[in-house]
């Protein structure tokens, strides 16, 4: 598909991408702010990536969400921020003065939607984050950068955890997930970035009694919108975050970006995206 050249458009590019709900989310922030422009799903396979991306506007396109398995390609053919360096990975592709350039908006997805869904998280001292994949990457840069003293990084293979917490210093400890049970009671926020709990996969063993009283749960499973994890989180009384959050919060700047105009994350949005996800 190419885009109409007479107005703005943005796309996903994925291989498979046709389950994203970005296309309801900056379909909509278009339609409430009044402004021309479009938003579609581009499939394309790894071997096609670069010549897609190097001609992305030649397409009609002034930027781009990237997701699986793209995000490192999309790295190395743009010009990265600061925060995209950091994490590894870019996520999204704009233009500024002529040139493709790239960022990373998974590390303000997570810390915004924690702002909003727990305000004073961040007085937490210690932090536990399950799981040492491409989303673990920006969750423990986006906490070290907000000054998180101490960040547990729990994988089941240790030397990706180790990995890991070697990008980002002496702060983030990792630890095998033998460890998880005594290090809960001294997370003040626990992070769930594992596929663990989601619709399909096995589920997440985890003992939230272990957890302080004023601890902050936090998962980045949105299918289903309510994970075993969460749930048990609320039942003991704890402030939590849920993926849809962070899913809505990163689409934030990338909107902003492409079409100039910074958008909200609205009750009414998040109602449309959780019908959407209850179809499917």
């Amino acid at each position: 598909m190419t885009a109409d050249k007479k107005s703005p458009a943005a796309c996903l590019i994925g291989w498979p991408a046709a389950h994203s709900r970005s296309p309801l989310i900056h379909r909509y922030w278009l339609r409430t702010l009044g402004i021309e422009g479009g938003y579609v799903i581009e499939s394309v396979p790894p071997d096609e990536f670069k010549d897609f991306v190097l001609r992305l506007s030649l397409r009609g396109f002034v930027g781009a969400n990237v997701t699986i398995p793209h995000k490192e390609q999309a790295l190395a053919l743009s010009k990265p921020d600061a925060r995209a360096k950091a994490v590894g990975a870019a996520n999204t592709l704009f233009y500024a003065d002529g040139e493709l350039c790239s960022t990373n908006t998974d590390v303000e997805g997570f810390i915004d939607n924690l702002d909003a869904s727990a305000p004073g998280w961040d007085k937490v001292e210690e932090a536990l984050v399950l799981g040492a994949g491409g989303s673990a990457r920006a969750i423990v840069f986006g906490l070290v950068e907000r000054g998180i003293k101490t960040v547990h990084l729990a994988n089941r293979t240790l030397e990706r955890a180790q990995t890991l917490a070697a990008l980002y210093g002496a702060r983030v400890n990792p630890v095998g997930w033998d460890k998880v049970g005594e290090l809960l009671p001294r997370a003040g926020l626990l992070v769930n970035t594992t596929s663990l709990g989601m619709h399909g996969q096995p589920r997440l063993e985890i003992d939230v009694s272990l957890l302080p009283a004023t601890a902050v749960v936090a998962d980045n499973v949105y299918v289903p919108l309510q994970t075993e994890l969460l749930a048990a989180a609320k039942a003991r009384g704890l402030k939590t975050a849920d993926g849809l959050g962070m899913l809505l919060h990163q689409a934030v700047r990338g909107f902003e970006l492409w079409f100039g105009r910074r958008p909200q994350v609205t009750p009414e949005l998040r109602a449309l995206v959780e019908a959407d996800l209850r179809q499917a």
